[in-house]
């Protein structure tokens, strides 16, 4: 029997990506293997959103290229995803023979076996392919495709149309395409079937689910009709989402937090900036003044709701006066949690070329003070928690210390507690008996909620 081990970087896109991947290998009779050094095929899947995972996926193949051709030579090494689309045949070569673009993740198993069997010598398809949105639905529930899996991504479209000008996922994953409702709900109800509990529904800006394809009804926009749909199917119990953007919440999805209890009390929302110049040089389409309006109508429609957000530091031209309107939109807007990121300049985006590149040096020491007063701030958010109940769906073992369980809370907070293997997949309330910057700690009296 071949075995397949494929590397994820990058975001929760990915992750979903890589598990339809892994999907397809099982159904052709492969297994699944624990590292490269026992695989018949190793796929890398790649970002191209930082250059940091572009340059740690590169390093890592050419480490495995190596180790192969002394070990197993007839292996078949390749690249997906976003980097596979940008750079195509260029990552040809030096042990690579399969790279594939974003459109065509379901061939992998098919080509794999062309290249296994001799009957292709290399691989390279990055074309466009009508109806690939809707192949990213098979699952693999658990790490040897049998164990149960409390909690499971949902792919409902794939590509952007949004075009910041820091960002090269419009020319790497294409145009918006959404899936249909009905689609999305059979797969979510197949899940849940299996024991899934929560789902999180995943796009480039999930939020734009739908657009020029399903009308606005009864003043709900797409993706508010999908989350309705979603909210309908018996024994789900939670619903997330990620990743959306400022420009899709309108008023119908922020009542929505208000009236559908499965949807989980928490929203990431990336901000970028708190600077309206730099908002506008990045092609964001809002304010910070309207941002912060968006923040504040969903903590009136769900009171104790969880924000988090994505904030870049150092992009071209930002001066030290956007800079502090960006740490003091990170004070007002009061974060839960927030991803800080230096600007890393992206080939073929507009803001790569953009006079004013900021050097290196202020891009980190920015970053730095930015990091510092997030951490600050999430901190003191993790400790307010202490004393309090909080209910947790439980997820499985700690991934730090197995002897202990690990949780969500519905504000997407990770909750570490002394349990049994039976309250996996329950839903518990936890008293906070302490936290650290970005985990809480559980009593182990427990009630169970269900």
């Amino acid at each position: 029997m071949p075995s397949v081990f494929i590397k994820t970087y990058g975001c929760q896109m990915n992750e979903r990506d890589s598990e339809a991947v892994a999907a397809q290998f099982v159904a052709r009779g492969y297994s699944l293997a624990a590292s490269e050094a026992t695989a018949d095929v190793v796929l890398l899947n790649t970002c191209s959103v930082r250059d940091f995972a572009e340059q740690k996926a590169l390093g890592k193949m050419a480490n495995i290229a190596a180790a192969m051709r002394r070990t197993r030579p007839g292996a078949v090494l390749g690249f997906l995803g976003c980097m596979a689309q940008s750079r195509g045949e260029e990552l040809l070569g030096k042990g690579v023979r399969l790279v594939l673009g974003t459109q065509k993740f379901h061939r992998a198993a098919e080509y794999a076996d062309a290249l296994l069997q001799g009957r292709q010598s290399a691989v390279c398809d990055t074309g466009a392919e009508a109806g690939s949105e809707a192949q990213i639905r098979d699952h693999v529930l658990g790490t040897d495709g049998t164990a149960p899996a409390v909690t499971a991504y949902v792919s409902i479209m794939q590509g952007c149309n949004q075009h910041c000008t820091f960002c090269i996922v419009p020319q790497t994953r294409g145009e918006e395409r959404s899936r249909a409702i009905e689609d999305i709900v059979a797969e979510v109800r197949d899940l849940v079937a299996k024991g899934v509990r929560e789902v999180t529904l995943l796009g480039q800006i999930v939020t734009s689910y739908g657009r020029r394809m399903i009308p606005t009804r009864d003043g709900k926009s797409p993706f508010v009709q999908l989350l309705e749909a979603v909210h309908e199917v018996e024994g789900l119990q939670r619903i997330r989402f990620t990743a959306p953007h400022p420009k899709g919440y309108g008023d119908d999805l922020v009542d929505a937090y208000g009236r559908l209890t499965k949807l989980c009390p928490h929203a990431h929302l990336p901000v970028q900036s708190g600077s309206n110049r730099v908002l506008k040089l990045m092609h964001r389409g809002y304010t910070r003044e309207r941002y912060l309006e968006i923040v504040g109508k969903l903590r009136a429609a769900r009171p104790g709701i969880g924000i988090g957000t994505d904030i870049i530091a150092g992009f071209p031209g930002e001066s030290e006066e956007d800079f502090q309107q960006t740490l003091a939109l990170v004070r007002e807007a009061d974060f839960d949690h927030a991803f800080a990121f230096k600007y890393s300049p992206r080939r073929n985006t507009p803001a790569a070329v953009m006079a004013e590149q900021l050097p290196q040096e202020v891009i980190e020491e920015r970053h730095a003070r930015l990091l510092a007063l997030v951490n600050e701030r999430s901190a003191a958010k993790f400790r307010a928690l202490v004393g309090r109940l909080e209910e947790v769906l439980v997820e499985g073992p700690s991934r730090k210390n197995p002897a202990r369980l690990e949780g969500r809370t519905g504000c997407n907070k990770i909750v570490v507690f002394e349990g049994s293997p039976r309250h996996i997949g329950q839903l518990l309330r936890l008293r906070i008996v302490r936290a650290s910057a970005v985990t809480l700690y559980g009593d182990p009296a427990i009630v169970n909620l269900d």
